[in-house]
């Protein structure tokens, strides 16, 4: 299922989204926005992830891991 929603964006948002469109790099405007959506939702359940593991996990190289990826970039994707 999905749901039509409006959404009002920066010029410059609409010209990259626009150009990705033209140059085939996106299927469609919403394709490109769906993309994007759920890159983001990975992105904030691998920082939850991480948060978890950094907290709770016992294991000396599994907490540095979970440490160090939750000090990533949040603009990775």
């Amino acid at each position: 299922m999905s749901r039509q929603i409006a959404m009002r964006l920066s010029d410059d948002l609409v010209e990259f989204v626009d150009q990705s469109v033209a140059s085939g790099r996106a299927r469609s405007r919403a394709a490109l926005v769906a993309r994007a959506l759920e890159r983001e939702r990975r992105r904030v359940t691998a920082e939850r992830d991480a948060q978890i593991l950094a907290e709770a996990a016992p294991d000396a190289e599994l907490a540095a891991l979970a440490e160090y990826a939750a000090r990533l970039p949040s603009d990775l994707a």
